[in-house]
Order: structure tokens, then sequence, then C-alpha cells
């Protein structure tokens, strides 16, 4: 048992020696492993990493994904507790956060991938979590984002989270992913890239003086509290794109102070709400941390969370076509600042 800043970590592992992890809210009773009584064969992961000679992009070839569970139904769930008739990756018959490593994992030595369920109820989505759930669920980023940036074999921890059947999502009980990627991933190696440039140019943080600029036009941004700032970035890509930077530089999840984590979790949660209620249902969305590498350039990242969404009206989808996929350049059917206003509009 290992207790975090705000959270008690229950260590476990399942039936084919992977990692589980359990994440209980300190004054809770001690929590008591329960076996996994599943007997699963120990995991052979395929993976194949190749550069791309033309771009220098790692490409990632993990034929056994092609096998991993496909949207089973809500009594067969691999992600909820397990109970008679259904051993899940969960053994205990409820948890609060539960963290695990991947049983069909896109990186696996070099790199790690792990699965974050963010509550054992298979109706719930983070938007509907409580502040105290929701909170846990930071811990565990914290916690894991800690853990795996102490690796060798790991360059760079994402958190993200998949929403949607629009976005592809495999399994439909409410849970993010974990990626430690055992290189940069290519954005990252261009946000650093750009940040230097910056850095070099002007002498200050690319991204502490976005934040700076957007705070200062206050056109764009759409909620804020005493440590934390939500925006629809000038340049955004995405038919809703939302920004949340902390006000001042952090490295990654890890180093956000008590008050911190407590107030991103109330603007997160804020921001999730008026993206459902742009359109009245549940937007789809990808939820992606963006924290430093883990060994270069700490002093050019600056930690923020990207939220983006494919869909650019109530009934249409915005679909990545030629330029957007031949060419990777962006062409939007929506503007930034009319997303901002529409989103400062709801629960207004």
């Amino acid at each position: 048992m290992i207790t975090t800043r705000g959270a008690r970590r229950t260590d476990t592992s399942l039936s084919d020696g992977r990692d589980l992890f359990y994440f209980d809210v300190q004054d809770t009773p001690a929590r008591e492993p329960v076996p996994d009584e599943r007997g699963l064969p120990q995991p052979h992961p395929q993976v194949d990493l190749r550069t791309d000679p033309l771009t220098g992009d790692v490409i990632t070839y993990a034929t056994h994904r092609n096998t991993r569970t496909f949207m089973p139904p809500a009594n067969q769930c691999p992600l909820c507790p397990s109970k008679p008739g259904n051993l899940t990756e969960i053994p205990a018959p409820d948890y609060q956060v539960a963290v695990f490593e991947n049983r069909f994992p896109s990186f696996a030595g070099p790199g790690r991938c792990e699965v974050v369920c963010f509550t054992s109820d298979h109706n719930r989505s983070f938007t509907d979590l409580s502040m105290g759930q929701a909170r846990l669920v930071v811990e565990a980023w914290a916690d894991r984002t800690a853990d795996l940036s102490a690796r060798d074999d790991v360059e760079y921890v994402f958190c993200f989270e998949n929403r949607g059947k629009e976005i592809g999502v495999t399994l439909s009980h409410p849970h993010g992913q974990i990626y430690g990627y055992p290189f940069l991933p290519p954005r990252i190696r261009t946000l650093m890239a750009r940040a230097r440039e910056h850095q070099e140019a002007k002498g200050s943080n690319l991204f502490a003086d976005i934040l700076a600029a957007e705070r200062a036009a206050g056109t764009r941004v759409i909620a804020e509290n005493g440590t934390w700032t939500a925006f629809v970035p000038e340049a955004a890509r995405w038919p809703v794109e939302v920004h949340l930077y902390p006000n001042r530089q952090v490295a990654d999840i890890a180093g956000l102070t008590a008050t911190e984590r407590d107030d991103f979790t109330q603007l997160y949660l804020d921001v999730l709400q008026r993206l459902d209620g742009l359109y009245g249902d549940a937007l789809p969305y990808i939820a992606g941390w963006h924290p430093a590498p883990v060994r270069i350039d700490r002093d050019l990242g600056y930690l923020h969370l990207e939220v983006l969404s494919i869909r650019r009206s109530a009934d249409k989808i915005k679909y990545l076509a030629g330029s957007e996929s031949a060419m990777g350049a962006f062409i939007s059917d929506t503007s930034p600042e009319n997303v901002a206003e529409a989103l400062r509009k709801v629960n207004a």
C-alpha cells in the first residue's frame, strides 16, 4: 500500500503478471486485493517500431491489437468490477479508480501502456463524476506520470481519453489510457522545436506567452479560476477545441500543487459540461495532456490539457479529407471566437 498526496494506492497483479493499481481516497478502509481467477496466459505483444525516412516520425505496428475486445455488451464489459459470470480486468467486486497494464498494448518494452478506469459505474462519463471522484482520477494520473517518467524506456508520458463512437472507442465504460512512449511523438517534437525557437528569439516561454496573450485579450477565454484558464486557441485546428493551462509553468501533472489539482478538477468539469451543452448531447471528444518531455527540454515544456472534437455542428462531423490527411493543412468550418462565445453562454 502506497499513500500519495491525495490518495491511497494498492498494488497487485493480474493472473498473467500484468500490474494492477487501485486508487482510493485516504479515509476509506484499507483494500485487500482480490486474486484474478481467470488464469490468463502470459501476454506476448508483437510490436515493431519503424522510422519514416521522409519525416523522421516513428510508426508503431502492433498487429496483436487487431484482436482486442470491441464494443462488448454491458454485461460483459471487461472494465466493470468482476462478478459471477463476468470475471474482468478488475477482480474486485467494486473499486473507486483502477489502473492496469493494457492487455493489448501499443508499446511493450520499450514503452508501456496502461488503462485508467475512472469509475466502476459503467453508465457514467467523466462529465458525470463528482468533484471527489474526478479529483481521485487526477491523483491517479499524477502517480502514474511520476512512475512512468522514472522508467529508462519512456521518453514521453501521455494521459488521454477518447469519448464517443465517432472517435472510435472500442469500450464504452468510462476510461482513459496512458502511453509511455519510448520516443518523442511527432507533435511534441514540433512543439518543442517551436518553443526552442521562441525562447531563442524572445527570451521567454512560448506557452506562457500564449496564455498571457489569451488572458489579456479575453475574447477566447471561456472559463477560469484561481490557478487555471480555459480558452479556445487562436489557431484552433478542430471544430471544437479547448485548452486548459495552469497559470504558472509546470512540467507535468505530478508537479501540480494540491490547490492546482483542486482547481483543475473544478474547471475541467465545468468545461466538459459546457461541451456537452453546446449541441445538447454528449459531445465526442479526445482529451490529451501535454506535459514536458521526460528527459529533454523540461524547461521549454508547459503542462496543459487539450480537448478537441470532430463535431462541426449538431449533426455534422469534420472528416480529415484531402488537405488535412494528405498535406496536414487544416481547413476549419468554425471560428475560434464564435466557438468560445457559444461555450461561454452554456450554463451562463
